[in-house]
């Protein structure tokens, strides 16, 4: 006869652990750091919760060295797959940077991630912008009547999205014929 568990179930052993991790894995796709915050939370909630939080974190550990090597977590994969999905949206580069060292990623495989950005793609952080502008209907995308009266406000949108002052400045003063030669690129 199978055991049903509970929904405020203890996980105390490895395997649990590690079957509450495959289970997050099989939702999210996570980084190792959030893999980690989210299986310690889970553990020390958990109802009857008997062992200390040096042994809770040697058990997570050993389970997220395991994933690791069976490659089933793979930070440097992660880290290609967002940055990729970010520059589509049209995030830029330091904002991107910023996601994914606050995600836990390590400084040497973030300057891989960001050098790789910007040798397959020419000036992402131009075209970033004009996803931006597109998205959202502003600086080369409003109406002529209304481009100066919103040009600060369209400057702080793009320097809130992380694009320079002086790029920022550039895309807002492109013409609407120069515009399309750049969408074409999109």
């Amino acid at each position: 006869m199978n055991r049903v568990k509970s929904i405020h179930q203890n996980y105390e052993t490895t395997e649990e652990i590690k079957e509450l991790a495959l289970k997050y894995l099989d939702k999210y796709q996570p980084s190792k750091k959030s893999l980690h915050i989210y299986l310690f939370r889970k553990v020390m909630d958990s109802q009857n919760n008997t062992i200390e939080k040096s042994e809770v974190l040697k058990r997570i550990d050993a389970v997220l060295t395991d994933l690791e090597e069976k490659g089933v977590l793979n930070d440097q994969l992660y880290s290609e797959i967002k940055s990729k999905n970010f520059l589509k949206r049209g995030y830029s580069i330091n904002k991107i940077k910023l996601h994914l060292s606050q995600k836990g990623i390590d400084q040497n495989l973030l300057k891989k991630t960001i050098e790789k950005i910007q040798n397959d793609n020419v000036n992402p952080d131009f075209y970033s912008a004009i996803r931006i502008c597109k998205k959202r209907r502003i600086g080369p995308y409003r109406p002529e009547a209304n481009k100066e009266i919103f040009y600060k406000k369209d400057m702080g949108v793009l320097a809130r999205s992380g694009f320079s002052y002086d790029l920022s400045k550039e895309i807002l003063g492109l013409e609407k014929k120069d515009l399309k030669i750049y969408e074409k690129k999109l």
